[in-house]
């Protein structure tokens, strides 16, 4: 276990299990506000999976009540210099940004309340299961504060009208009400919330790890194209991912009626 360390405190920890790293954020009290320590050991700690390849997997979790708060106001409200609040804003599009650009899948473990930047950070996982109990809102403009930058992992999440209802109104919405709106995959009773991870998890992991790196990296690619530039560039994508040692091992394994073994490349 490793861990990223900011005045004694341990602000993400890190658990490693059968392909899977487990990122958790680590300020329970303060329901894992995205303090700027905390974001940057999150960034460190992205960074260290991103270059592991033993990892197939990340799942971000939260410690304590909740899965995470959004950004820490006390913090905010300590600091009334304009460069500081564009830094912080910043580094938080950065992390959001390296989730996106992980080879890996990243599932959000979600549990209790994920609000404004906790909302994104769950919008920005590729995937997200949650409790029964999870309840996410964007609730910046309870207090004055349009949750712009949660506003754009949202708007890629859900359809437009639903996020900017929840953008404007800083209303909760519940887990089965996030599931229908596309905000999360799957919801499970709390007792099961691990058991669910571990099964989407395990899917995933069964899989050539070149042809799911190949296909995060093109899926997300091809969103911000036009419809024809968007199809060249996911046939391009494809022949070149045909063309890899592992699809000619899982199309032989497939004809044989075998299971494949995955080279990775």
């Amino acid at each position: 276990m490793s861990a990223s360390h900011h005045s004694e405190e341990i602000f993400v920890l890190r658990q490693d299990e059968a392909g899977v790293a487990t990122l958790t954020l680590n300020r329970p009290k303060q329901y894992n506000a995205l303090s700027q320590a905390m974001l940057g050991a999150l960034q460190t700690a992205l960074d260290a999976v991103a270059a592991d390849d033993t990892i197939r997997v990340v799942v971000i979790a939260g410690s304590g009540a909740a899965f995470c708060a959004g950004h820490d106001l006390k913090e905010m409200r300590a600091h009334n210099d304009p460069a500081f609040h564009s830094a912080l804003f910043a580094q938080c599009g950065q992390v959001m940004l390296t989730i996106n650009r992980l080879p890996q899948p990243v599932i959000a473990r979600v549990h209790g309340i994920a609000t404004a930047a906790g909302c994104q950070l769950v919008a920005a996982c590729d995937l997200a299961v949650a409790s029964d109990n999870a309840r996410f809102a964007v609730s910046g403009i309870n207090v004055g504060l349009f949750c712009s930058t949660p506003g754009v992992a949202l708007s890629r999440n859900l359809g437009r009208k639903q996020a900017l209802e929840m953008l404007l109104t800083g209303e909760f919405i519940d887990a089965p009400t996030a599931q229908r709106q596309g905000l999360i995959n799957r919801v499970t009773p709390l007792e099961q919330l691990d058991a669910e991870i571990w099964r989407l998890a395990d899917a995933i992991c069964g899989k050539s790890s070149l042809a799911i790196r190949m296909g995060k990296e093109l899926f997300y690619r091809q969103l911000g194209l036009p419809l024809e530039e968007a199809y060249a560039c996911a046939s391009e994508a494809m022949a070149c991912n045909m063309n890899s040692e592992d699809a000619r091992e899982g199309i032989d394994a497939f004809i044989a009626k075998r299971k494949p073994t995955w080279k990775g490349c």
